[in-house]
């Protein structure tokens, strides 16, 4: 650039140089960008899979404890009816007793 040139000329060449700096400054924050997009995707995917895998598990978890929950209940619905049948068989034995006692009054 010449002394001859008017300083307009001169701060629009320095403009243009500003401007081709900033573009290709953006162009490799863009990049950085994009990459750190696809790499947040793939944490993300992993995440995703981690999760299912861990909902699989629980899924799982909660099938046996479930299972063995039954167990216990159909266990305790067993003991019940003993307890049952026992109150039942006393009650008649009871009334029994009742019915001979009040027949050898008479």
């Amino acid at each position: 650039m010449s002394d001859n040139a008017p300083p307009e000329t001169a701060a629009i060449l320095e403009l243009e140089i500003l401007v081709r700096h900033l573009a290709e400054e953006l162009a490799g924050f863009r990049r950085r960008a994009q990459v750190a997009e696809a790499r947040l995707k793939d944490v993300e995917g992993q995440e995703a899979g981690m999760a299912s895998l861990d909902l699989a598990a629980r899924c799982t978890e909660l099938e046996h404890e479930n299972e063995r929950l039954k167990k216990k209940l159909d266990a305790a619905r067993s003991r019940s009816k003993q307890m049952l049948d026992r109150v039942r068989f006393l009650r008649q034995q009871a009334q029994g007793a009742q019915t001979q006692v009040a027949g050898s009054e008479r």
